[in-house]
């Protein structure tokens, strides 16, 4: 087989406009940019010279005229945790969910890890659902009962996907049912 550009590995020879792909010679036809204004966005992948926002753009950016001054640090009264590939803490930071009890335990050894670290990021999944968990456990020692069809977005759900809420409506029905089936099987073994 010939290694010559003008032949197809089929052995068939290759057209004008085939040639100049294989050479990286492409001259594509121009593209009619009323058939996609109505797209949003459309065009910035393209050519820098075709772009209308090119002269706006620029790498770096421009930082004239800015008048910033680093905000005063704000006064910590609770456990704040923060990276370890930062120094200190940012200037302001959200104060409203303290680390406590377990979960609290489990994000500061998370925090000890770095963020491009996998362990680091399984840890803090796992403290947001023991924290959730938590959660259940203090409303109802304080005596609220959680609703948790609600928290849980039954109602979104039954909004935006009736056929999985009718699904798990199913299952729980389902399981609901083989529970009540065996206890009151358990309850006539019991009596005889």
């Amino acid at each position: 087989m010939k290694n010559d550009e003008s032949y197809a590995p089929d052995g068939g020879a290759l057209d004008e406009h085939e040639q100049a792909m294989a050479a990286g010679h492409v001259h594509r036809p121009p593209i009619d940019a009323s058939r996609y204004a109505h797209i949003p966005g459309w065009g910035v992948d393209r050519d820098k010279k075709d772009r209308p926002a090119v002269p706006m753009e620029r790498t770096p950016p421009r930082l004239d005229g800015i008048d910033w001054a680093r905000p005063s640090q704000q006064a910590s009264e609770v456990e704040v945790l923060h990276s370890t590939e930062r120094s200190g803490l940012t200037p302001v930071y959200g104060t409203s969910a303290p680390p406590r009890g377990l979960s609290g335990m489990l994000r500061r050894t998370g925090f000890r890890f770095s963020e491009n670290d996998l362990r680091r990021w399984l840890i803090l999944l796992l403290a947001d659902r023991v924290d959730m968990v938590e959660g259940l456990f203090s409303d109802a020692a304080s005596g609220h009962v959680p609703n948790l069809y609600a928290e849980m977005g039954g109602r979104a759900e039954l909004r935006h996907n009736p056929a999985g809420a009718a699904r798990k409506l199913a299952t729980v029905a389902a399981v609901a049912g083989v529970a009540y089936w065996l206890w009151r099987r358990h309850q006539r073994e019991d009596q005889d």
